[in-house]
């Protein structure tokens, strides 16, 4: 190579640089802007955020209904499986429980409906991890905030339960949108009854938790979509996380009933097929399976990683033992971020559509959830 093919080559590699430079300039100010139009500071350390933000707790604090209805469970007849409590009365009249307590809830039951007006009318956010990879910061987070002033604008009521995770919808019978036990007729019933507008997740708080190595993982015990109706709850949640800037690197979904696969691929959006793996087996409850998720899959990846399990299985003599085994072990709950359980326990509000697979009381079931928060877990209640 002559001296003026090495003079030519650092020229190149200067403009080159000089060019990323600017380019990278212009990107960081464009997010600057955005972010100073939300009033955020940037660049905080993790130290700083758990300091600052509110959404933060090492340890579970459980919202001020969610408290009362946890220290009276026997009072409330929660502990029963002969009788199916009917809890819907707690949402319809104050001698369920006190004044305070019903005065508490109606003015939470507001609050939701504020949440998700706020969901909806809030714009899609380009994948988070994108911003994160580029940068190795979490600025882009502050994206996320549904309210100036996050998720305590949205719920002044003060009810909202906090975990290491972040804020969480309060555990609350009937364990569904509270507007089940306001329904105008059978119809508003139905649509109520799949609705996920009661979930209240911590978006920015999940965005801060993720590194630029970080995978997104979701694994679905109970992956059927024949439902009746204009959309599966499931992938309404897979287009929540996606809206909110959350794309799944890995979607694992189980499924026991035999299945034809591309009947399944033709009903799931295309969007979705590059990270879908179709499991057309049960789970077992056996711990060190192959068939059970937490150990074949949970178990291989990372602290790093936000990993989201949904179990819905109709089956208590499986589904409770997992749900033992996450709130037992000490590797799982801190692989698990969010979990999604559908527990049929005997509860009269959903008596006629669970039927023969209740099993156990509202009692235990409440107490499970609220051990698996304490430890770390964000765990609600699935449709």
């Amino acid at each position: 190579m002559t001296s003026s093919d090495r003079t030519i080559n650092r020229l190149i590699i200067l403009v080159a640089t000089v060019v990323f430079f600017f380019v990278n300039e212009r990107h960081n100010r464009k997010l600057s802007a955005k972010l100073l139009e939300m009033g955020v500071q940037q660049d905080r350390n993790a130290d700083d955020f758990r300091s600052e933000y509110v959404g933060y707790a090492e340890n579970y604090t459980a919202g001020l209904a969610e408290t009362y209805i946890m220290t009276h469970l026997d009072e409330l007849g929660y502990g029963s499986t002969t009788n199916n409590p009917v809890t819907c009365n707690i949402w319809q009249t104050p001698d369920a429980t006190t004044k305070e307590v019903y005065a508490n809830l109606y003015q939470y039951m507001q609050d939701i409906k504020k949440h998700q007006e706020a969901v909806e009318n809030f714009t899609t956010l380009p994948n988070l991890m994108t911003e994160i990879i580029h940068t190795g910061k979490h600025d882009v987070c502050a994206t996320t905030r549904l309210h100036p002033e996050g998720l305590r604008g949205l719920f002044p009521s003060g009810q909202l339960s906090i975990t290491p995770n972040g804020y969480v919808e309060p555990m609350l019978p009937p364990m569904r949108h509270p507007r089940i036990c306001h329904p105008e007729n059978n119809a508003a019933l139905k649509y109520w009854m799949f609705d996920l507008n009661y979930l209240v997740h911590d978006w920015e708080r999940m965005c801060r938790r993720l590194k630029p190595h970080s995978k997104l993982v979701l694994i679905d015990m109970g992956a059927s979509f024949d439902f009746q109706g204009t959309k599966s709850p499931m992938i309404a949640l897979f287009e929540l996380y996606e809206k909110m800037g959350f794309v799944f690197d890995h979607i694992y979904g189980f499924e026991i009933t035999p299945k034809d696969a591309t009947t399944i691929y033709n009903r799931l959006p295309q969007k979705y097929i590059p990270a879908y793996h179709w499991i057309n087996a049960g789970v077992t409850r056996e711990r060190g399976h192959n068939l059970n998720p937490l150990h074949s899959i949970v178990k291989s990846f990372t602290e790093d990683d936000l990993i989201v399990v949904k179990m819905d299985i109709d089956t208590s003599s499986i589904e409770v033992p997992l749900m033992r085994e996450l709130i037992e072990d000490d590797v799982l709950v801190k692989l698990v971020d969010q979990f999604y359980f559908e527990h049929h326990v005997h509860m009269g509000d959903l008596a006629r559509s669970w039927l023969r697979t209740m099993d156990g009381t509202l009692k235990e079931s409440l107490e499970m959830f609220g051990k698996l928060r304490e430890r770390g877990v964000a765990a609600h209640s699935w449709v």
